[in-house]
């Protein structure tokens, strides 16, 4: 549950929408990206996608990295 996937959209070093996997969902820090992020969050599948990106980014590798520490 420490484990956090974080999937940040920038447009000219402004944070426009992020994906928490703490969350579930996308949020919009702009009004471009609040658009963006309701479009994102009302399809299923980009969530879900989004979701297995934590298993296999996140937790696949947390193994490797606490092992060099």
């Amino acid at each position: 549950k420490d484990i956090q996937y974080v999937l940040s959209y920038y447009y000219n070093k402004l944070e426009v929408t992020r994906f928490d996997s703490n969350l579930g969902r996308f949020v919009g820090y702009t009004e471009f990206g609040v658009k963006q992020a309701n479009y994102w969050n009302s399809n299923p599948s980009e969530i879900s996608r989004r979701r297995a990106q934590r298993e296999a980014v996140c937790l696949n590798n947390v193994g490797i990295d606490y092992q060099t520490v």
